[in-house]
C-alpha cells in the first residue's frame, strides 16, 4: 500500500484488501457454498453472532422472555462470519445481503424471513406489542433514534472500528476522520440523554436496545479497545444510560447468545433452552 495511491479509471478485484476479514470480503453477492441451516423446535430461529448487531436480537428476545412471552422462545444458531458461514446457501436464502443477524418466524401459517437488525427489532416489537410506544409522538421518537443508529453506526464500525482496529495499516487521515465523527455521535447521544432517561423519553424501547448494542458497549469499553483513545468517560450521560441498561438481566443474557469470545461464563455459542444460561452460571461458580 502507498500513500500516493491513484485510483485507476476502472477498479478490478485483483487482490485481497488485507485485514482481519480479508478472506471473506468479495465484490459480489450470493452464496459461495451449499449449506442448509439447522432448525430447532421453537417458533423463532435466530442465526447470528454476538457482534453489536447480533446482540440487538439476543437482547430483544431475552427481554420478551423476561416479560413472560412464551411465544418468544427461540433457537439461536451460531454463524461464524470469520469462516464465511454467512455465505452458505441457506443463510443467503434468508438474507441475500449475507449479514447477521437473520431470523425465521415459524409461528404462523407460512414462515416469515426477517433480516437487518433494525427490521428484526421492529418486527418483534410489533408482534408482541412491547418496547414500542403506542402514541404517535413517542413512537416516532423511538423510530427517529432507531434509524439514527442504522445510519450512524457504519461510521463507528466500518469507519472508526475498521481503520483504528482492523486495517492492516494505520492511516492517519482515515482514523482522524472517523474518530471525529464517532465523538460527534457520542456528543449527540450525550446531549439527548442529559434531558431524558432513555432515548425516546421515560420508556425503554427498541431504540435503546439498538443504540446500546453499539454506543453503550463502546462507552463501557467493550469495542475496539478504544475507550481511552476516545475518552468515553467524558460523556457522563451516555455513561449513566449505558450502565443502567447493562444491569438489566435480559441484556446480560442477550450478550451471551452466540458469543464465542471473552471468558467462558460469558459465552453461549448456541441457545436453545433457558437452562443454557444456568449451565454458564454453574461454569462461573465452578
Amino acid at each position: 500500500m502507498s500513500d500516493d495511491y491513484t485510483p485507476p479509471k476502472v477498479w478490478t478485484w485483483e487482490k485481497q484488501s488485507g485485514g482481519k476479514f480479508a478472506g471473506t470480503n468479495r465484490p459480489v453477492a450470493g452464496p459461495t457454498h451449499d449449506r442448509e441451516l439447522p432448525v430447532g423446535r421453537h417458533p423463532f430461529q435466530l442465526y447470528s453472532l454476538a457482534t453489536p448487531n447480533g446482540v440487538k436480537a439476543g437482547v430483544m428476545f431475552e427481554e420478551l422472555l423476561a416479560l413472560g412471552y412464551e411465544g418468544a422462545q427461540y433457537d439461536a444458531w451460531l454463524v461464524d462470519i470469520g469462516e464465511g458461514d454467512q455465505f452458505g446457501s441457506g443463510f443467503v436464502d434468508i438474507n441475500p445481503n449475507s449479514k447477521i443477524p437473520a431470523l425465521m418466524d415459524h409461528s404462523g401459517e407460512a414462515p416469515v424471513r426477517i433480516f437487518e437488525s433494525g427490521s428484526i427489532l421492529l418486527y418483534l416489537a410489533e408482534k408482541f406489542d412491547e418496547f414500542l410506544p403506542g402514541d404517535i409522538q413517542h413512537r416516532t421518537e423511538t423510530m427517529n433514534w432507531l434509524f439514527w443508529q442504522m445510519g450512524s453506526a457504519p461510521y463507528l464500525g466500518g469507519g472508526f472500528g475498521h481503520f483504528y482496529n482492523y486495517a492492516p495499516v494505520k492511516i492517519e487521515y482515515a482514523i482522524d476522520r472517523f474518530t471525529m465523527e464517532t465523538k460527534r455521535q457520542l456528543d449527540v447521544l450525550n446531549r439527548r440523554l442529559a434531558e431524558h432517561r432513555y432515548l425516546a423519553g421515560d420508556m425503554y424501547t427498541i431504540a435503546d436496545i439498538a443504540v446500546w448494542a453499539w454506543y453503550g458497549q463502546l462507552a463501557l469499553g467493550r469495542l475496539y479497545d478504544a475507550a481511552e483513545f476516545l475518552q468515553v468517560q467524558d460523556y457522563e450521560h451516555v455513561q449513566r444510560w449505558a450502565r443502567e441498561i447493562d444491569e438489566r438481566p435480559a441484556v446480560q443474557r442477550g450478550r451471551m447468545v452466540n458469543r464465542t469470545f471473552g471468558e467462558l461464563h460469558t459465552q453461549l455459542h448456541e441457545r436453545h433452552e433457558a437452562s443454557d444460561f444456568e449451565t454458564r452460571t454453574e461454569d462461573k461458580r465452578g
